[in-house]
């Protein structure tokens, strides 16, 4: 079911069930609390989205389609070499807003065992979708080594999500982008 098939109810749902997942976790929240804080029925939830790890794989995507709209605003129509930089700015104000708990596709990930889950699928499509992107911008930017960069970058942004979401490292996401300007100057230098 596509964005632009769901009806009110199934949006209401949807809603309901991604705050549900992301704050108390996937495993933690069921059908009946869902459907009752969205106000409908189990019968309606099913009608709409046919199972649980069906919606489960609808809430991951929508979650994934709000991050590359924020991370395309963030970057626009910057160079691409500050776009690989701001990829982090966009992440930073992510976190504050919308991540408080961490990367809700690392928490569906350790959450989801089955390779096969609907939800994995969209968590690994998530995870290639900014690695590539990382790669676009470093080869626009005619960066000599842009799959490496785009790897190390990758990592960076990742361990400053988890590292930032246990407030281990105050920053994290500053000192992260600090280490990619580094590996960029690096690059553009050679």
């Amino acid at each position: 079911m596509a964005a632009t098939e769901l009806t009110p109810a199934a949006e209401r749902v949807l809603e309901v069930a991604g705050k549900l997942f992301y704050d108390q976790g996937i495993h933690a929240v069921g059908v009946d609390l869902i459907a009752g804080e969205a106000g409908v029925t189990k019968k309606t939830l099913y009608a709409r989205f046919g199972s649980k790890d069906a919606l489960i794989g609808h809430y991951l995507r929508r979650r994934d389609e709000r991050w590359r709209a924020h991370v395309h605003a963030v970057v626009g129509d910057a160079p691409p070499a500050d776009g690989l930089l701001l990829v982090f700015d966009a992440l930073d104000s992510w976190m504050r807003t919308m991540n408080p708990r961490g990367c809700a596709f690392v928490n569906a990930h350790a959450e989801l065992p089955d390779g096969d889950h609907p939800g994995r699928r969209v968590i690994a499509e998530q995870k290639r979708w900014l690695r590539d992107y990382l790669r676009e911008l470093a080869e626009r930017a005619g960066l000599p080594e842009p799959v490496e960069l785009a790897g190390a970058l990758l990592i960076l942004l990742e361990g400053a999500t988890v590292a930032g979401s246990l407030d281990l490292v105050p920053g994290a996401v500053r000192s992260a982008r600090a280490i990619a300007a580094g590996l960029i100057g690096a690059q553009q230098n050679r």
